[in-house]
């Protein structure tokens, strides 16, 4: 797989890259090497997602001296919790997740969501009646620690995920370091137009998470709309004998992409699904009406348009 995208920091990124949110115990792993064994050659991280011990033995297996890929072969991307954000924690966080995934590096070292949670070692602190417990300390701060840890040379990069376009320049405004990122969800049914075109205009690249709808969602509820079954994609996918997941992608399966090229008509075909609908902001149900469970948050990035 040979298709990058370069990096303000001159670094080439894989254009596609093995997610592992939702990866199981016992099975992240196997899949991270059947991925890197087919040719992916970026691997998508964070400490949230609580496998990256598995993460790390597979690339002990593959990656290193003596092993089939070279560190420098393969791009790794991890992401700092919203436990950690207090300026101190930082440090301790990048280099448990290094230690975890066996590495002495990052490629790529993101700030998950600019949200604070309240520091400790709950994931998700919450108060008796099941809300979480958030903490005020603004992603500024943290991200100033974050380029503490270029200096060190524990990251090669820094960046964002999450993050809505004032947000984002409120750090190019202040950053040694400038984010070369910004991760969100980006799918036909949720274009991100305005942030793509933003995010270009200040060279940050954008990454799509979830860009198949992430229909196993853990606040998933039966009356969505399920991307992979839209009818209007699966005609595209079948014009061009192509899977509807790889037509999504437009880029073993995954990366099968790079052989086709939709028209400009299909193109313009799938930006007309936009619905502006986020799958991926944790939901909670409140007085019986379904609401995004942050929204409360005084860095919540949802309200904004963009």
């Amino acid at each position: 797989m040979s298709t990058f995208v370069t990096l303000s920091t001159g670094q080439k990124m894989p254009v596609v890259g093995l997610g592992t949110w939702k990866s199981a115990p016992g099975q992240v792993k196997q899949a991270v090497l059947a991925a890197l064994d087919c040719g992916y050659r970026h691997i998508d991280c964070a400490a949230a997602y609580s496998n990256e011990r598995e993460v790390g033995e597979a690339l002990a297996l593959r990656v290193g001296p003596g092993r089939a890929l070279q560190r420098e072969e393969v791009f790794v991307t991890s992401k700092l919790w919203n436990t950690k954000h207090e300026p101190e924690d930082v440090e301790e966080a990048c280099r448990t997740s290094l230690a975890h995934l066996g590495l002495t590096y990052l490629d790529l070292y993101l700030m998950h969501w600019p949200m604070a949670f309240e520091p400790g070692k709950e994931l998700m602190p919450r108060r008796e009646d099941g809300s979480i417990c958030y903490s005020d300390t603004h992603y500024r701060h943290t991200w100033a620690a974050m380029e503490g840890l270029l200096d060190k040379g524990l990251v090669k990069a820094i960046g964002l995920s999450n993050f809505n376009a004032r947000q984002t320049d409120d750090i190019i405004g202040m950053a040694r370091h400038k984010p070369v990122v910004n991760q969100v969800e980006c799918h036909p049914y949720l274009s991100q137009a305005a942030l793509l075109s933003h995010c270009r205009s200040v060279a940050v690249c954008v990454t799509a998470y979830s860009p198949l709808g992430s229909g196993d969602r853990p606040w998933a509820s039966p009356d969505e709309p399920s991307l992979l079954e839209d009818p209007r994609l699966g005609a595209i996918a079948q014009r061009y004998h192509k899977t509807l997941a790889q037509v999504v992608l437009r880029i073993q399966q995954n990366l099968e992409v790079f052989d086709f090229s939709l028209t400009e008509h299909d193109m313009k075909l799938i930006d007309s699904f936009n619905r502006s609908e986020r799958f991926i902001v944790p939901s909670v149900e409140r007085d019986g009406k379904k609401v995004w469970r942050d929204a409360g948050h005084l860095h919540f990035p949802f309200h904004d348009s963009y």
